[in-house]
C-alpha cells in the first residue's frame, strides 16, 4: 500500500513535536525534588508513520541534605540532566523542521500536478 508523503511527514510532526513537549516538561520541573526525567520513546507505526510512547527514567537523582519543617532530612532531587535534554531538543527541533520541510515539499508538488492539469 502506497502511503502519501503528507501522512509520513504529518508523522513526524507529531511524533518531534511530543519530544519537544517533554523536553520542555523536563525542563521545567528540573528543580522539583524527586521529579523523574520523561523519555520519549519512538516506534514505527503501520503502514507508515511513527508512534511515540512516553515513559519515565526511573534512575534516581541525586540526594541532598535540606531543611524542611520537620527538621533537616536527605531529600531526592530530580534526574534531569541540562547537558542531556539542550542537545536532545537541538536535534528534535532539527527534524521537526526537516519534517516541516518535507510536508512543505509535497504541497509544491501536488500544486505543480493540479497546475499540469489545468
Amino acid at each position: 500500500m502506497m502511503v502519501s508523503g503528507r501522512y509520513a511527514s504529518l508523522s513526524g510532526l507529531q511524533a518531534y513535536g511530543k519530544r519537544l513537549q517533554n523536553n520542555a516538561n523536563n525542563i521545567a520541573n528540573m528543580n522539583t525534588s524527586g521529579f523523574k526525567r520523561g523519555r520519549v520513546l519512538l516506534s514505527e507505526e503501520k503502514p507508515q508513520g511513527v508512534g511515540t510512547h512516553v515513559e519515565k527514567v526511573e534512575m534516581s537523582g541525586p540526594q541532598t541534605m535540606e531543611e524542611t519543617g520537620q527538621g533537616k532530612r536527605m531529600v531526592l532531587q530530580s534526574n534531569v540532566d541540562l547537558t542531556e535534554e539542550l542537545p536532545e531538543m537541538m536535534l528534535n527541533q532539527q527534524a521537526l523542521l526537516a519534517n516541516i520541510r518535507s510536508l512543505q515539499a509535497v504541497d509544491e508538488m501536488e500544486k505543480n500536478v493540479l497546475d499540469l492539469k489545468a
